[in-house]
């Protein structure tokens, strides 16, 4: 084949998987892709290494320096051992878990790196098959873990696959152990140095045991049993789509007292090849159509629905007129937030020193509702990472209630360090069962929120641009908005731009910089916020080939028969913000 336009790098390390360190299968595959007569695919393979970044591994399966693959695993997971030992080295026995999704793959993935582990003299609890990410976070702090890992690539396309590292508090790995671990993999330069061969004594197989201390952790957030057992029988539709969640959430609602859940029988089917939706990702309408119809078809109250990995949950509610309409990622934490507050409250258990995290492309009306109850609010980046820092910061000292992300993720406690749609769905349906309790539906709760503390309308829209060529596009995008910052966006001046990769904070009225002093590292988001108070946030996605972009409006909701009108009126104005965008 004419090899004249693959970059001679990537030639030399395609001929390297073709040594004896690899197995036939790999070398075959790679063999193939040098000739083919179509080089994109080996270039794609091979143009950069999988990097372990600060959340682990996430990419497309296959052979390559750039896939997901036993190599890239095994290096992820070598270097990993290594520093657990220097980290622990004053420990008698350093332990981890290891759990994985239901993704083509992830049981020999989960498998591979339990055998790492075991050969490099480190325990592991390999749990029997696939569990939620928060339930692998729960172990780790219930089995007094050093780390922890899972194989998933959570709602990414069937043909990712990834890598997530945690650290003893059950949260996913932040400075300075991110950095140094990032270092200890990048010294795995050989393959040769990845110790395959698993010690069977020192792997443990965890099972429903974890299952039901989990259960009743998250059954124990239940703030009023005497609602539920009242509302019994309301119908709740409930789908896995084909993920971790299909046994254990059912079974963690039936342990709070609710008796009817429906479920999708087509979705319950665990597979990754996720064979009834286009994406398993809950934030995409389309995911949850199957469960609509089926709470259409039964006179469903609610629908609740997780995505593969079991951490993030989608809501859809019955309206004014009886129809469902899917919650956004925000509405479902502003819902959240205001139900375990005002417990909170009613329940005598404030004492001033609680608090409660939103991530910085979160509504703004978390903070309000917050601020409204006296509980401090705290801004963190994307992540539930951050979120989880800052509980781990203040742990001793203050008392985390809840925290959420607008991307459909919330952990309504400290159980684990992670999001949660296990309990944030066993919390969703109390919310119902206590709105119904009232003589109100849910979506009329989250209208009569509004009408007290102010409306706001939250849109999010994303450009995928796969490659090389797409990370270069979406680097120039935001090196354009950075260069030619928007002047106005829906016809109100922008007054404030924040620049998290700079920590800094431009007033464009005076051209005053100021210092952003509660990150404690850098990250590239960029934020415009408005006269009217709109904002607008735009950030590359840390884990797929996409930059995003965040809009928010404000308005004044007076009376549940506004909504629509008001709404209409939010929608068209983020339409010419996008405009004014250009996106």
């Amino acid at each position: 084949m004419t090899t004249q336009n693959i970059p001679e790098q990537v030639k030399q390390k395609a001929q390297e998987w073709l040594t004896e360190k690899y197995d036939a299968e790999t070398r075959a595959k790679v063999q193939e892709m040098l000739e083919s007569d179509d080089p994109t695919e080996l270039v794609d393979a091979f143009y950069k290494d999988l990097e372990f970044g600060t959340g682990g591994l996430r990419g497309i399966m296959g052979v390559g320096s750039n896939r997901m693959n036993k190599y890239t695993i095994g290096a992820a997971t070598q270097g990993l051992a290594n520093y657990l030992k220097k980290e622990f080295s004053d420990l008698e026995e350093i332990k981890v878990v290891i759990g994985h999704d239901c993704r083509n793959n992830s049981r020999y993935f989960a498998e591979t790196v339990a055998n790492i582990f075991s050969a490099n003299g480190i325990k592991a609890f390999l749990f029997e098959d696939l569990r939620p990410t928060p339930e692998i976070s729960f172990a780790i702090r219930e089995l007094g873990c050093q780390s922890g890992v899972i194989l998933t690539a959570s709602h990414n396309p069937k043909e990712y696959n990834g890598y997530k590292a945690y650290w003893n508090d059950g949260a996913q790995i932040v400075a300075p152990h991110d950095k140094n671990i990032i270092e200890e993999v990048r010294k795995i330069s050989d393959v040769s140095s990845i110790k395959f061969d698993g010690n069977p004594e020192l792997i443990e197989i965890l099972g429903a045991e974890m299952d039901e201390k989990f259960i009743d952790t998250v059954a124990s957030l239940s703030f009023n049993p005497d609602v539920i057992k009242r509302q019994k029988e309301m119908k709740i539709v409930f789908s896995p789509i084909h993920g971790t969640t299909v046994k254990i959430l059912p079974a963690a609602l039936n342990r709070i007292g609710f008796e009817n859940i429906i479920h999708v029988p087509e979705q319950d089917v665990v597979s990754g090849d996720f064979p009834t939706v286009v994406s398993p990702n809950p934030e995409e309408p389309a995911a949850l159509e199957m469960a609509i119809a089926k709470a259409e078809a039964t006179n469903a109250d609610l629908v609740v629905a997780t995505d593969p990995d079991g951490d993030r949950l989608g809501v859809a509610v019955r309206n004014e007129t009886g129809k469902f309409v899917l919650l956004n990622g925000n509405q479902t934490a502003i819902l959240l937030t205001w139900y375990m507050l005002n417990q909170w409250k009613e329940k005598g258990r404030l004492t001033g020193n609680e608090f409660t995290i939103k991530t910085i492309v979160t509504s703004e009306m978390i903070k309000t509702i917050a601020d409204a109850a006296g509980v401090e609010c705290f801004d963190t980046y994307t992540g539930f990472k951050w979120i989880a820092s800052i509980i781990r910061e203040l742990e001793g000292k203050k008392k985390y209630i809840c925290g959420g992300e607008e991307s459909y993720g919330f952990l309504p406690g400290d159980y684990v360090r992670d999001k949660d749609s296990v309990g944030s769905v066993v919390m969703i349906s109390e919310i119902a069962a206590w709105a119904k309790d009232q003589g109100k539906s849910l979506f009329e709760l989250l209208l009569d929120i509004y009408i007290t503390h102010g409306f706001s309308q939250e849109k999010m829209k994303y450009i995928v641009r796969k490659g090389k060529s797409g990370a270069e596009e979406i680097e120039a995008l935001m090196k354009k908005f950075r260069e030619t910052p928007p002047a106005q966006l829906g016809g109100s001046k922008v007054t404030l731009i924040k620049d998290y990769l700079t920590l800094k904070t431009k007033n464009t009225s005076t051209g005053e910089e100021t210092k952003i002093t509660d990150k404690p590292v850098t990250s590239n988001v960029l934020q415009f916020f408005t006269e009217d108070g709109s904002k607008v946030s735009v950030r590359p996605s840390g884990t797929e080939p996409k930059i995003k972009f965040y809009f928010e409006v404000k308005d004044q909701l007076n009376s549940r028969e506004e909504f629509n009108a008001v709404t209409e009126k939010a929608l068209k104005k983020i339409d010419q913000i996008m405009e004014d965008m250009g996106v």
